[in-house]
């Protein structure tokens, strides 16, 4: 078990929810932060090195991180399309990131990207798609958006809007 809270919160609220079917109350024992903060909040699962779900918000739909945090863990282990949902038997084979994003900034042109740095989110109309930074494979700024414009279902030749983000990612040691 894992001492990061942020972890933490998100392998009980998966855990708490495949197992019993509830999803749990906020932990008395959380930092400040993730109480008084709000952000947009990825959480990712892995299985074996694999991608086993990633569901996340941009922005901020509840009023701190760690409900954040409960809502998209129970949300990547159950509700991610290009997944089953998790199965009980996985539970203990899962590792976990969090990531909280940064404010959103646009950007006019790939320079201003670095895959390791930056996430991407781009925008055609009523389409986004979004890819987070420090990603595995990913390591130049065309590939990032090229992923990003094909998640959206956008034309990465055609036109659209950038805008770069950071993040804070927390990770199972």
């Amino acid at each position: 078990m894992t001492d990061n809270p942020y972890i933490r919160l998100a392998r009980e609220s998966l855990e708490a929810y495949v197992i019993e079917g509830k999803k749990i109350d906020l932990p008395p024992d959380l930092p400040e932060e993730m109480l008084k903060q709000r952000a947009g909040v990825f959480v990712s699962l892995k299985k074996g090195g694999q991608l086993r779900g990633c569901i996340g918000t941009v922005a901020p739909t509840r009023d701190c991180i760690a409900r954040e945090i409960i809502e998209n863990a129970i949300s990547a282990g159950c509700r991610d399309p290009r997944f089953y949902p998790v199965s009980e038997k996985e539970l203990k084979d899962l590792e976990y990131s969090v990531d909280v994003l940064k404010e959103p900034e646009p950007i006019r042109s790939l320079e201003e990207l670095d895959p390791q740095r930056y996430g991407v989110i781009v925008k055609k109309g009523y389409r986004s798609g979004l890819l987070l930074p420090n990603l595995d494979g990913i390591d130049t700024p065309q590939q990032q958006v090229y992923i990003a414009c094909q998640k959206a279902g956008i034309d990465p030749g055609g036109d659209f809007e950038m805008l770069r983000f950071e993040v804070i990612r927390y990770k199972e040691k």
